[in-house]
């Protein structure tokens, strides 16, 4: 586990497994929250964050934690032209990975040391410093 990094970027399901209480994912986020590292996460993850825990938890739920995600310290990342163009590449050379992830690669390269993630394809990339987590 990659617990001494300063940074990290997250991807939706590594936020959802936060939220699904998974032990494993804890000590990343009780690092940013304490200020011992900084965590992003792209907008376009967040969207992804929280479709899903609608479809799975239903509206309400997802409101919820959508609006503690942006309360809390993960500082939440608006792409802009450079992140666009680098997310847009990633998905050129990539094309089985999803939109979401190319995004989340692009604000890993940006702003993180490492980028946590629950794909396994985006952890096998080469040239990605990630850490893959696995769903229980």
């Amino acid at each position: 586990m990659s617990l001494n990094a300063r940074s990290y970027a997250f991807d939706a399901g590594v936020i959802f497994l936060f939220y699904a209480g998974v032990p494993s994912v804890r000590a990343f986020f009780d690092r940013v929250f304490a200020g011992r590292a900084s965590g992003f996460v792209s907008e376009v993850n967040l969207a992804e964050f929280y479709y899903k825990t609608a479809e799975k938890k239903g509206v309400d739920v997802a409101e919820i934690q959508y609006r503690q995600v942006r309360g809390s310290p993960l500082k939440v990342v608006a792409p802009d032209e450079d992140t666009t163009r680098e997310a847009a590449l990633w998905k050129f050379r990539n094309r089985t990975l999803s939109l979401a992830d190319c995004f989340a690669i692009a604000t890993w390269r940006e702003r993180a040391q490492i980028l946590l993630t629950t794909d396994s394809e985006l952890a096998k990339l080469k040239g990605v410093k990630s850490e893959y987590i696995s769903v229980p």
